[in-house]
């Protein structure tokens, strides 16, 4: 009778052992899915095309389509030129601009800015070469990436300047929230 006692009560220290195991396995696996679920990321990336943006010289572009829209801090309306920002925080900033000289002009010379508020930020001026050569297609394109702080309710903007006549024929943004 002694040894059944034993064997029983080894049983259940180890069933207790087992428990503690499955809590332990339990307790991680849900920290695990907490903090995934924490790593989803904010971004948007939106295009525009030629038929976007139909103006010449200075502009505010348009972008047509949206080709990622993940999360919920950054939201835009496809074919308008505002990015709405919906979350306060650290914003990672890349785009590019194409621009086609509409004229006969031997100079060409285009800028882009970001603009926040309607209000044009100098420091993102991003200087285009004033090419006074033939340049195939009469085409140029200007990237930037820059890190901004922005707040609830923002809306950023890309802008062209150009004295010459410059069409904007493609354009894309590319926008993460990353703190």
């Amino acid at each position: 009778m002694y040894c059944c006692h034993n064997v029983c009560n080894t049983i259940k220290v180890l069933s207790i052992i087992n428990f503690i195991i499955f809590i332990s396995i339990l307790i991680v696996f849900l920290i695990v899915i907490i903090n995934n679920g924490n790593m989803n990321k904010d971004i948007l990336v939106a295009v525009a095309s030629s038929d976007d943006n139909t103006q010449v010289g200075n502009a505010i572009i348009n972008f047509g389509k949206n080709q990622i829209n993940e999360g919920t801090a950054l939201s835009h309306q496809e074919g308008t030129s505002q990015i709405n920002i919906n979350e306060s925080g650290i914003y990672q900033i890349s785009y590019q601009l194409e621009g086609i000289s509409q004229g006969t002009s031997t100079r060409f010379n285009f800028n882009a800015i970001l603009l926040v508020n309607n209000v044009p930020l100098t420091e993102t001026l991003n200087e285009g070469a004033v090419l006074s050569e033939v340049i195939i297609n009469n085409r140029y394109t200007l990237t930037s990436t820059v890190i901004l702080r922005l707040s609830t309710g923002d809306i950023l903007q890309l802008g062209a300047l150009s004295f010459e006549n410059v069409a904007y024929s493609n354009a894309r943004i590319d926008i993460e929230k990353i703190g």
